[in-house]
């Protein structure tokens, strides 16, 4: 698969979850710009779903990163196979136990430091944005993995309803904000000039900033 190839299909992937996740997070976040639960129904439960990665800064900030990172730290070594199997090997790991955490978050089930966990995922996804860090793929998973879980737990704790159209919502927007990453990473990794290419650096060190402001009374709020 050429990088052409690679950029439409991320674009089109972009372009379906906005198409679907737009309206439905417009129609159910309320004045106070959280999400909220009307009714029981499957059609309000994905709303809903939709609606949690997309009105968290955290949560957001976390997904575009973690997509963008994926595309910036890439290695060009190997074929085409090899580099988009490395490419989604995170975006793919971090919604995949995202599910698992939200699924036990909504069963009941808690993790102590929640909160500081979520907080230290966006310090450190913030610093391997702005350095470009380069790690195995095995490696990279196994980490946005574990901040992924207590992303879930976060989520889950709050999702309510059809426990299916919740968890399908939240994954759609998920899908989503990684490819918008994927897609701001591939772009700014084949820019051309050196200040468009700064840009990931800037952007990642405002995530990892963000993390930081939010780690300290997040620790101190869990005692």
């Amino acid at each position: 698969m050429q990088s052409t190839q690679i950029r439409r299909t991320i674009m089109a992937t972009i372009g379906a979850t906005a198409a679907l996740a737009s309206p439905l997070v417009m129609a159910h976040v309320g004045a106070d710009g959280a999400p909220h639960l009307h009714d029981g129904s499957i059609l309000s439960s994905l709303i809903s779903g939709a609606a949690h990665p997309l009105t968290g800064l955290d949560h957001l900030a976390a997904m575009v990163s973690v997509g963008a990172w994926s595309a910036l730290g890439q290695s060009n070594e190997g074929d085409d196979t090899s580099r988009v199997r490395t490419l989604l090997a995170a975006p793919a790991a971090f919604a995949s136990a995202l599910l698992l955490g939200a699924m036990a978050g909504m069963a009941g089930l808690s993790l102590p430091g929640v909160e500081p966990m979520v907080a230290a995922s966006l310090l450190v996804l913030g610093l391997l944005l702005a350095t470009r860090l380069h790690v195995r793929a095995g490696l990279g998973a196994l980490l946005v993995a574990v901040f992924a879980v207590f992303h879930g737990l976060a989520h889950g704790s709050e999702l309510g309803g059809h426990a299916a159209a919740a968890l399908t919502g939240m994954l759609i927007s998920t899908v989503g904000l990684h490819a918008l990453g994927i897609a701001l990473g591939l772009r700014l990794r084949s820019a051309r000039h050196h200040q468009q290419r700064q840009l990931a650096s800037w952007a990642g060190a405002g995530v990892a900033l963000l993390g930081l402001s939010m780690l300290t009374p997040a620790i101190a709020a869990s005692f």
